[in-house]
């Protein structure tokens, strides 16, 4: 399973062997309903295998690479993977697209593309997009193109002026009806596109997210297929301005890029015409539902939430098997120098992320089952469900993202200094998920729309009216009903958190409301309350994965597995609930009662579930099943051999290839003989 690194010894530590020898549970069954099933399971290591077998430099040997070298590594290792998935296609499944072009933008090809793949956007978004917008005879016509990999694109929304505010965006697609042509032009600096990946010098299309104008009326936010370069010169085409944005915090090699347009034409046909058209003439027929026009946000909110989970999960597993293997800091002043796992802040530090990462998988798994039955209802015309989708698409992309950069940094900190090392490949991880709190809707102003679902729902529930599945639990309190008595166990606490959430919708409905009656607007008091819907709308996806994870534990799904395995998810689901009810102990004591022998109990439970985990930590981690190529860590790998990890890379710095540097010669000695 682990990837060679240089001449490092594949021994494993001894120190981790003893953790995996004294685990409760067999590790391949935590791998195996981590990845759903043991078909799944053995997919993925077929993959990594296939992708990882060539690889020998260790990936975060990037770093030492320029700018023009990282973005050209990124195009090579991703048409590599391209040709890998659809050999793999071929020879497993001729004439399916399980594994291309499916995987191509999983987690499962992190490891093989280090430095960023610069089409993930094309395979992520565009696609999908053009099979959900676009019309058969698009699909035919330019769809499989981009599909095939014939041409290659991204998905141009954000803008230098406006993010996540799309009624903002300022391009501009006026049709020409003399010509049946539609004219792209970016009227000022912030309206040119900024941010979508591969579209500096990587894509020669993209899929455009425009304003329509007909006759000078707007016609709301629609999506435009436009040609940007030469496909024989790769030259950008009359009217085109493109470029890459500059360095960034992470994803080096993604290209990221900025478009503007002067007067560039179209034909009509190349708006994505399955649910709004403009017909020859002019004629605009609107969307059957103008939220299917974000239904490819929808679905990349869903897919950002999971891949944080996974984030999460992959740098609790790199700061766990560093615990177990580094020693320091003695209990008692006689005795040896302890694993720093066995310190009880350190596994503080570690545990929770561990249970969070689990948490938040069960949540999005949930979530996608939620946007698949969408998916098949928007099919058969029905949208009821798109309104429930959306805003917990909207609730678990941020919390899963905020939750997974401030957990990866709680555990990079908890590496101590090796932690700041770009060879622990921790502060990618962090990197990423810092990304993910902005790109595809800026975390509070996701939260934000939430609030305003939860307002909706609040009234509805007030009078009596039906509520969606996800917002039933405001029912009772709504009515009137109190909590009633607090006992501790696990379904408690799950109430607890549910009927605290729906008492900070209950506070935020009422301060909108005090704000109406004093004469402000529903947009001021909207802005004025936005703090309380922001409290309301995190606790209310709190409360979300709180039941999803309670029920998963404790349902009929417990049946499958093994007693043991059971014990080591119910200690992660304690865990998690205790801690998030600490977390939120304000929002709950607000409305709720608890003794000071119950807050003591909180804390007692805290350090009973630690204590619980330890024994278990590094196998729970194990069972993510991570290779050694995706962590690309020193200090996380299977084997465990942080020190000589880290020796290794570092004399594969540029600088130590010599004894003395050049720059001696030309700074250094010249500055010492200098006699200043």
């Amino acid at each position: 399973m682990p990837a060679q690194q240089n001449s490092v010894s594949e021994l494993v530590n001894p120190d981790l062997q003893k953790e995996r020898d004294g685990a409760s549970f067999r590790v391949d069954e935590f791998a195996r309903w981590w990845h759903g099933g043991a078909e799944k399971l053995r997919l993925k290591r077929e993959l990594e295998q296939e992708l990882f077998n060539d690889m020998t430099e260790h990936n975060t040997l990037l770093h030492y690479k320029s700018h023009e070298e990282i973005f050209e590594l990124g195009l090579k290792q991703s048409f590599e993977v391209a040709k890998k998935l659809r050999a793999m296609q071929q020879r497993i499944n001729p004439g399916g697209n399980d594994i291309w072009p499916k995987l191509y933008s999983s987690t499962w090809i992190w490891g093989a593309i280090p430095a960023g793949n610069p089409f993930g956007v094309q395979f992520a978004m565009m696609v999908d997009a053009i099979k959900m917008q676009g019309t058969d005879e698009q699909w035919e016509r330019f769809g499989k193109r981009v599909e095939n990999f014939e041409i290659t694109g991204t998905y141009a929304q954000t803008e230098l002026g406006h993010g996540t505010f799309l009624r903002g965006l300022e391009t501009r697609a006026d049709y020409d009806r003399t010509t049946q042509e539609f004219v792209l032009n970016t009227p000022s600096l912030s309206a040119y596109k900024w941010w979508p990946g591969g579209l500096g010098h990587s894509c020669n299309y993209c899929l455009l997210v425009a304003q329509l104008y007909i006759d000078n009326e707007p016609m709301g936010v629609q999506m435009f297929f436009v040609q940007l370069r030469d496909e024989e010169t790769h030259m950008p085409l009359p009217g085109i301005d493109i470029g890459e944005i500059g360095h960034k915090m992470g994803f080096y090699g993604t290209n990221n890029g900025f478009l503007g347009f002067k007067n560039v034409r179209i034909p009509r046909t190349n708006m994505m015409m399955r649910n709004a058209k403009v017909q020859s003439d002019g004629t605009f027929v609107k969307s059957p539902a103008s939220v299917l026009t974000y239904f490819t946000m929808v679905m990349m909110r869903c897919m950002i939430a999971a891949d944080n989970a996974l984030l999460l999960a992959s740098a609790a597993t790199i700061a766990t098997r560093y615990s177990a293997v580094r020693r320091q800091s003695p209990i008692n002043p006689n005795e040896p120098e302890p694993q720093i796992i066995d310190h009880v802040t350190q596994q503080m530090k570690l545990f929770p992320e561990i249970a969070t990462a689990v948490a938040h998988q069960l949540a999005t798994n949930s979530l996608w089952s939620m946007y698949y039955e969408t998916y098949g209802d928007i099919e058969r015309g029905s949208y009821t469900r798109l309104p429930e989708l959306h805003n917990l698409a909207c609730s678990l992309k941020a919390l899963c993202t905020a939750d997974a950069n401030a957990g990866a940094e709680r555990l990079r900190l908890a590496c101590g200094g090796h932690g700041y090392l770009t060879s622990s490949n921790l502060h990618i991880i962090v990197a990423s998920a810092a990304a993910a709190c902005t790109y595809e809707g800026e975390n509070t102003v996701l939260l934000l729309q939430v609030g305003r679902f939860l307002m909706k729902s609040w009234r509805a529930a007030s009078e009596g009216k039906p509520l969606t599945p996800t917002a039933r639990y405001l029912a009772a309190p709504a009515q009137g009903k109190g909590f009633g008595k607090w006992t501790g166990d696990l379904a408690n606490i799950v109430s607890a958190i549910q009927y605290a959430a729906a008492n900070k919708v209950r506070l935020a409905f009422e301060s909108m409301a005090q704000r109406l009656k004093q004469g402000q607007t529903q947009e001021e008091a909207a802005n004025n309350t936005g703090l309380e819907l922001t409290q309301a709308a995190e606790l209310h996806g709190r409360s979300f994965i709180a039941a999803t994870f309670l029920a998963h534990v404790t349902g009929p799904a417990a049946a499958e597995r093994s007693a043991a395995f059971n014990r080591v998810l119910q200690n992660l689901l304690e865990l998690y609930l205790v801690h998030t009810a600490q977390r939120h102990l304000s929002a709950i004591l607000q409305c709720i009662n608890l003794s000071d022998s119950d807050l003591r109990t909180l804390q007692t439970r805290i350090e009973t579930a630690l204590r619980k985990l330890r024994p278990d930590a590094v196998s729970i981690v194990d069972g993510f099943d991570f290779h050694d190529r995706t962590l690309s860590s020193t200090l996380g790998s299977y084997a465990g051999n942080v020190y000589e990890s880290l020796f290794a890379l570092a004399k594969q710095s540029p600088l130590n290839q010599q004894p003395v540097p050049k720059s001696f010669q030309t700074i250094l000695k010249p500055f010492l003989k200098s006699n200043l």
